[in-house]
């Protein structure tokens, strides 16, 4: 046992991690999984610093990254580019991990299953959506009308999961539908499509 304070036995363990991941990656690996969970905007010197490289190849990476559409960009203060996820990239993502675990058929049933509790709250709070329903919610209560039926936080969080699910669902059965005409799938129709 080591009389190593835990603070200088932990940094010499990530110190260890950290020489391992960039003997066994690339550059370009090492950018692409740092880009790939990062959701809201950074620069390349930020990039760069996570993923272990310099910020010119970072730049070079993320620009590559950015022209296959698994980076979106943005202009930066002072004229620089800034970098994150892109919310299609995450999309397909998504969806190519569901096909991968629900069959179309079961899908098929979830979406008709997940549609169904959408309108149910639909009818329930008579708005489209869980951001209108937070709206007419505070418009009620700064009317201090006291008959307004009140949705708690965790209805909206279901509400607001169902309908995230149901995105990612559907666009799973586009994607299993398109990949019919590009030869990837048999010629079956999912009947929710």
């Amino acid at each position: 046992m080591s009389d190593a304070p835990d603070s200088v036995r932990f940094d010499d363990v990530n110190d260890v991690v950290i020489e391992e991941w960039t003997a066994e990656t690339t550059p370009a690996e090492r950018v692409r999984e740092v880009v790939a969970h990062t959701y809201t905007p950074v620069s390349a010197d930020e990039v760069a610093e996570d993923a272990h490289t310099s910020p010119k190849t970072a730049r070079k990476h993320l620009e590559a990254l950015a022209s296959e559409g698994f980076v979106s960009t943005e202009p930066g203060a002072h004229g620089g580019t800034r970098y994150r996820r892109s919310s299609e990239s995450l999309v397909v993502e998504q969806a190519a991990d569901i096909l991968s675990n629900v069959s179309v058929d079961e899908l098929v049933a979830r979406v008709s299953e997940m549609r169904e509790t959408v309108r149910d709250f639909q009818a329930e709070y008579g708005v489209e959506s869980p951001a209108e329903a937070t709206v007419e919610q505070t418009n009620e209560t700064l009317a201090a009308d006291t008959d307004a039926a009140s949705i708690d936080a965790e209805t909206l969080r279901e509400w607001q999961t169902t309908r995230r699910n149901l995105a990612f669902a559907n666009a799973a059965l586009s994607i299993a539908n398109a990949r019919k005409f590009v030869g990837d799938e048999p010629e079956e129709t999912p009947s929710a499509l």
